[in-house]
């Protein structure tokens, strides 16, 4: 169910795996995305199967209506029950034991802490997200609210790897003019885009030195969700929190 959940220095980054929910095919079995086609009811019961093993409370899980832009939201609760969801691809808070939570399916799920300032975010980093900049976005909002580039810690999640994520060669090359960490190779030869390494250099540039990727290709990894390979599928998510 838990594919990892790391613990460092009050901060917690936890990533889900597909198995150990109630969802039936072809969102067998932990989908945790509510506009994908699963019935909603399967869905909130995956999002409190996995609070309960993270031991958070359900209702302190803020999550986001993503559209693979660069906007940020700064919460400090969750959100109202009359109002809707805004479409923002990043969210970061400075209320501890609020849980943010980042949807992916082979986007990059990149969770951020500065435990020291009390600040966490939340960011999905598709290949859009990343060309328009939604992770320096998501730390220049926590910078806002007394976080250091230098005292985050970074975690990405499952993603599509660049071995993977073929893409045509002018995308690459307008991808790659933007972020030059983010050109690759098919393992079949032919034109890719790395977003996680395109993620991990623009944290570079900003001085965040605590970086670690998880290494899991999505589209290669039975036991994660993969748009790119299954269409229509379910989807994992990325949970960052402070004690």
């Amino acid at each position: 169910m838990i594919g990892q959940h790391d613990h460092t220095s009050g901060a917690h980054f936890a990533f889900t795996d597909r198995w150990g929910g109630v969802s039936a095919v072809p969102y067998e079995e932990l989908n945790l995305g509510g506009a994908v086609g699963d019935d909603p009811a399967a869905v909130l019961a995956n999002r409190a199967r996995v609070a309960a093993a993270l031991g958070l409370d359900p209702a302190l899980v803020v999550w986001m209506n993503q559209v693979h832009g660069p906007d940020v939201a700064v919460v400090d609760g969750p959100w109202a029950a009359d109002r809707e969801i805004p479409s923002v691809d990043a969210l970061v808070t400075a209320r501890r034991g609020l849980a943010l939570a980042v949807l992916t399916a082979d986007c990059t799920p990149v969770l951020l802490a500065d435990p020291v300032a009390g600040v966490v975010a939340a960011a999905h980093a598709g290949r859009p997200g990343m060309v328009a900049g939604v992770v320096p976005a998501a730390v220049k909002a926590m910078v806002d609210l007394g976080a250091e580039p230098s005292r985050i810690t970074a975690r990405t999640g499952p993603a599509v790897c660049g071995r993977c994520y073929e893409v045509p060669r002018e995308m690459r090359a307008e991808v790659s003019e933007i972020e030059p960490a983010a050109w690759a190779e098919t393992s079949w030869g032919t034109p890719a885009v790395d977003v996680t390494a395109g993620v991990h250099a623009q944290l570079e540039r900003l001085g965040v030195l605590d970086r670690r990727a998880d290494g899991i290709c999505t589209r290669e990894s039975g036991d994660h969700y993969s748009y790119r390979r299954d269409r229509t599928t379910g989807r994992l998510a990325g949970y960052v929190w402070l004690d």
